[in-house]
C-alpha cells in the first residue's frame, strides 16, 4: 500500500489571507444587514434592497476614486460613518435595538439574506446609482433643489455623486 500525500491547496500564507477575507465578508454582511435593518425594516423588500443599494453605490464611488472618500471605502466604515446612517448614532432612540437585534427577529433574518446578496455583488440596484436618500417626511438641506431619481416606498433616493 503506498500512501501519498497532497500538496496543500494553500500556503500558509494564502489560508490566512482566505480567513482574514471571509471573516471581513462576514463582519460586513452583519453591518450592513443592522444597517437595513435600522434604517428600512418598515419598508418592502425593495425597499431594504435599495438602502443596502446606496451603500455599494457609495463603496463603488470611493473605489472609483482611488480607494478614498469621506464617507468611507468599504461597507462598514461606509455604514458607520457617523451621522450618514442615523441608526448608527449612539443617540438614536434605534442604536440600542440595532446592537441588540437577532436572529429572532424575522426582518433582521431578511436584511441578512440581502446583506449576503450585495456582500456577494449579487443585489440588482434599483436605485439607478442613488448615493443618497431620505425619508418622505424630512427635508434635509443637502436635498434642496436636487432631483431624486426614485421614490421607494417612503425613501426618496438621488444620485449625488458620480463614481
Amino acid at each position: 500500500m503506498v500512501i501519498r500525500f497532497l500538496k496543500p491547496l494553500f500556503t500558509k500564507e494564502e489560508a490566512d489571507e482566505v480567513e482574514s477575507v471571509s471573516f471581513y465578508n462576514e463582519l460586513a454582511v452583519d453591518v450592513l444587514a443592522r444597517t437595513i435593518w435600522g434604517e428600512a425594516r418598515a419598508e418592502s423588500l425593495e425597499g431594504m434592497e435599495a438602502v443596502a443599494s446606496v451603500v455599494l453605490n457609495r463603496v463603488r464611488v470611493a473605489q472609483a476614486r482611488g480607494g478614498k472618500y469621506w464617507w468611507g471605502n468599504d461597507i462598514i466604515s461606509v455604514c458607520q460613518k457617523p451621522y450618514q446612517f442615523s441608526c448608527w448614532n449612539r443617540s438614536d432612540p434605534n442604536y440600542r435595538k440595532l446592537i441588540a437585534v437577532t436572529e429572532q427577529d424575522k426582518k433582521f433574518v431578511t436584511c441578512q439574506r440581502i446583506s449576503r446578496r450585495a456582500v456577494n455583488n449579487v443585489l440588482p440596484d434599483r436605485t439607478k446609482g442613488a448615493t443618497h436618500y431620505h425619508a418622505d417626511y424630512v427635508s434635509p438641506y443637502w436635498a434642496e433643489g436636487e432631483e431624486p431619481v426614485i421614490i421607494i416606498g417612503r425613501h426618496i433616493f438621488y444620485k449625488l455623486v458620480e463614481a
